[in-house]
């Protein structure tokens, strides 16, 4: 009997063309947000702990102007519309599991993936600074910190039943990665990829995704 197949996608610099939080931060932060996020993907300090401190930069009374500025220059990556009808016609489940926040990711994908279907951090305006708010945190096998741990979503699915697939682009991806069964891979993940030898196909649209994935077995008729 063949694995069922369930995709597992990144948000910010995966379906989108660039990542989101560090969009924000290039515009509204200060410039002492640059060594947090060097810290972060030289995996000094945990995933959780420098996304905290990032946002923790930014005073909530620019809930508007962030929300507004974010919303107007996101781009989606070429054929992801296209992906997630196709996954669902295959009868594919598709989840997107993401270190991105609540205020632009489920407006970029309302319409396009369920409200349901969504794994992604919260945000919380009512004090000075923006607090982030992580409904998703690492179960106890888990020690990274991760925030939105995707090792933990992933693990509620079991591997001798299921073909994980993790589509990904940097650093947040990367522990998914090591226990997925297929990744597809961009940017700073291929790197760490390579680094740590875990099998991936690269991709620069999700054309290329679901080209790779209409040639394996597994997408096959039985």
């Amino acid at each position: 009997m063949k694995k069922k197949p369930v995709i597992f996608c990144d948000f910010d610099g995966t379906v989108t063309e660039s990542d989101n939080i560090i969009a924000i931060m290039k515009q509204f932060a200060p410039p002492e947000w640059i060594a947090i996020k060097d810290d972060i993907l030289a995996q000094r300090i945990s995933i959780r702990n420098g996304v905290t401190q990032l946002f923790r930069l930014l005073p909530s009374s620019q809930k508007d102007e962030i929300v507004g500025y974010i919303l107007e220059q996101m781009r989606l990556r070429e054929g992801f519309k296209e992906f997630v009808g196709w996954a669902e016609e295959m009868g594919i489940p598709f989840w997107i599991v993401s270190g991105g926040i609540d205020f632009f990711v489920y407006p970029a994908l309302e319409g396009i993936v369920k409200p349901e279907n969504i794994y992604c951090n919260h945000s919380d305006f009512t004090g000075e600074q923006i607090e982030i708010i992580w409904p998703h945190t690492c179960d106890h096998p888990c020690q990274n910190d991760c925030g939105c741990c995707k090792v933990t979503i992933l693990r509620q699915f079991d591997s001798t039943e299921v073909h994980r697939i993790v589509i990904g682009d940097s650093i947040t991806d990367l522990q998914a990665a090591k226990m997925a069964d297929q990744v597809f891979a961009r940017d700073f993940l291929i790197g760490k990829c390579e680094e740590q030898k875990i099998r991936y196909s690269p991709f620069k649209t999700f054309h290329d995704i679901r080209f790779v994935l209409e040639q394996e077995e597994v997408f096959q008729p039985i």
